[in-house]
């Protein structure tokens, strides 16, 4: 999957959820399920390409492992609103394995950690978001802002806002009978407190162990060569 296709994907995502806000204050219908399905053909061809891929069992063990993880991680931090490694976990692998391993992490570790938080309308929208966040850093993942400690940081602080917004969505269209802008204003002023604490976790998490995990994980797949996307040293 090339980097210009990954932008695109990112890009024709952004447009549709423009079109989805605008569209929901302009004509007050809802677009729960439109939302859901579009969100759905997004991610297939990710899986379908990782289907049809030919990655040696130790790639699948790598992926796997990574996303149970970063699901699991997240379990013990459920009493803490918005903290938890898991963002930790998918950016640092998607630096190392590349952006299509990135979004697979990312995306499963949310349908993994739900069967223990429970499964629901937003399971999609978080499948999505964690593994958008994966693609992001993976496509990054060679340049200077993820190659430096303070990139990443700066990187996992933004996606921590970024991740709400998303998920803010998710909260509009499912459980709101009607889409203003006071409800809009209002959706996005309440999770200020909770996308803090998701970007302040990630800051905590990539400043003291990413540089050590993006370490042991080029370590195992340079000695083991897996994956195709080789990643520079980090500092």
């Amino acid at each position: 999957m090339s980097k210009w296709y990954s932008l695109f994907i990112i890009a024709v995502v952004a447009v549709f959820v423009g079109v989805l806000a605008f569209s929901a204050f302009v004509t007050d219908r809802y677009f729960l399920w439109l939302s859901l399905l579009l969100l759905t053909l997004v991610m297939l061809p990710f899986y379908v390409r990782f289907e049809r891929k030919a990655f040696s069992s130790r790639e699948i063990v790598l992926i796997a492992v990574l996303a149970a993880i970063a699901a699991i991680s997240r379990v013990p931090f459920a009493p803490l609103p918005s903290v938890q490694p898991t963002s930790f976990v998918i950016i640092v692998s998607a630096i190392v394995l590349g952006k299509e391993a990135g979004f697979l992490i990312g995306a499963t570790a949310a349908l993994v950690s739900n069967l223990f938080l429970g499964q629901g309308p937003w399971t999609l929208w978080q499948m999505f978001s964690w593994g958008l966040m994966g693609l992001t850093a993976g496509v990054l993942g060679r340049t200077f802002i993820l190659q430096n400690k303070w990139g990443r940081i700066l990187f996992g602080f933004v996606w921590g806002f970024l991740f709400g917004w998303i998920m803010n969505l998710s909260f509009l269209l499912t459980f709101l009978q009607e889409i203003t802008w006071v409800t809009f204003l209002g959706a996005y002023a309440a999770s200020v407190y909770f996308d803090l604490a998701h970007a302040l976790s990630n800051v905590f998490f990539l400043g003291l162990f990413s540089t050590q995990w993006i370490k042991v994980l080029t370590r195992f797949k340079g000695k083991y060569g897996l994956l195709d996307e080789g990643k520079e040293q980090v500092r």
